[in-house]
């Protein structure tokens, strides 16, 4: 008997209207889209669209291999998954996923959509296994290969653009910030209490950035509520 073929997930371009339309093909509310950071200083977050519950970085990390070294305390979340190898690629909808899944307070998702199936099957499973059934996802799959290949994405195949990863960072039911990384410990910690998280996440990815543990091509994405027209 033949084995399945191992699914390659493509990387995804840092793109706000790519992530939109596949965050809405899977499930998420029309009136909730992917939108761009333009720049970490007050005047440029002054512009995003609010709210936000979610904000989602991109970027090649300068000191791989240092996570262990986190001080940071696990934190308490609705959902986190990890990312294996097979998913090395899917680093940004893994971001997205733990964006949309970790604000169910704010949305419902559509019913019998492939995020709110998946949620439903994974939702009591390890972050390990949550990792498994996304690896063996068909409709995932299927999904993903449609907006790995739009716009400027496929040029996301050559290394230069692998070396760039997701992560994204909420507010729990604590009002802490957690950064969402799978491929950390866990969900962590990274300020125990926020008043507004776009502004103390701009601020942690500028340290990092000032730090030299980010390189400066960071490109930054929130989760929000479609402004009104």
């Amino acid at each position: 008997m033949e084995q399945p073929v191992e699914f390659n997930w493509p990387p995804l371009e840092s793109n706000p209207e790519v992530f939109t339309d596949y965050m809405h093909k899977i499930g998420l509310p029309e009136d909730w889209v992917v939108g761009e950071v333009f720049g970490l200083d007050e005047d440029c977050l002054s512009f995003v669209p609010k709210p936000v519950v979610a904000v989602i970085a991109t970027f090649e990390n300068l000191k791989k291999g240092e996570e262990a070294k986190s001080e940071h305390t696990h934190a308490e979340t609705n959902y986190y998954m990890k990312q294996t190898h097979s998913l090395d690629n899917a680093c940004g909808i893994i971001a997205c996923i733990h964006s949309a899944l970790n604000n169910l307070d704010k949305f419902t998702l559509a019913e019998g959509s492939v995020l709110q199936k998946f949620h439903t099957a994974v939702k009591d499973l390890t972050p390990e296994e949550r990792a498994t059934s996304l690896e063996g996802n068909s409709e995932f799959q299927e999904t993903h290969k449609q907006y790995a290949a739009q716009g400027q994405s496929n040029l996301a195949a050559t290394q230069d653009d692998v070396r760039h990863h997701f992560i994204a960072f909420v507010l729990n039911s604590k009002g802490q910030l957690v950064e969402l990384d799978g491929v950390k410990s866990g969900p962590l910690v990274i300020k125990d209490h926020s008043e507004d998280l776009l502004t103390d996440a701009a601020q942690i990815l500028s340290e990092r950035v000032a730090n030299g543990d980010y390189s400066e091509s960071l490109a930054v994405l929130t989760l929000n509520k479609k402004p009104e027209e």
